[in-house]
């Protein structure tokens, strides 16, 4: 198989991976999967040379209009990750208040001061 295809074919395959629903239990799998085949491809990439026939250039703009979609898919993938880093954070902090609320508080509040000597 010629760079070129298994480009395409990793192409897909991270497309497909991407649009399935994961659970968040599950989603650790699914982004060392990602890294592997971002990897793979990266590898694969460096392969392709310059001088391509008709059918590896036909290829090429498929792979061109699959790498937008890609994109696409790890941006929202990334957004999605950092709302839920920021949700745990969020949570962390209203639980931190809870179980601590005077925290916050300055000592200094309250107290009286004698400036006379």
């Amino acid at each position: 198989m010629n760079p070129v295809q298994q480009f395409y074919q990793y192409t897909s395959e991270l497309i497909e991976i991407l649009e399935k629903s994961v659970q968040p239990e599950e989603r650790d799998g699914r982004i060392e999967r990602v890294q592997q085949l971002l990897n793979l491809r990266e590898t694969t990439m460096r392969e392709i040379k310059k001088p391509l026939n008709q059918e590896d250039q036909a290829m090429m703009q498929k792979i061109f209009a699959l790498n937008q979609k890609l994109s696409n898919l790890l941006e929202k993938q990334k957004r999605q990750i950092q709302l839920d880093i920021k949700g745990l954070k969020q949570k962390k902090v209203s639980t931190n208040k809870y179980v601590n609320p005077y925290q916050k508080l300055s000592a200094s509040d309250g107290m009286f001061y004698d400036r006379r000597k």
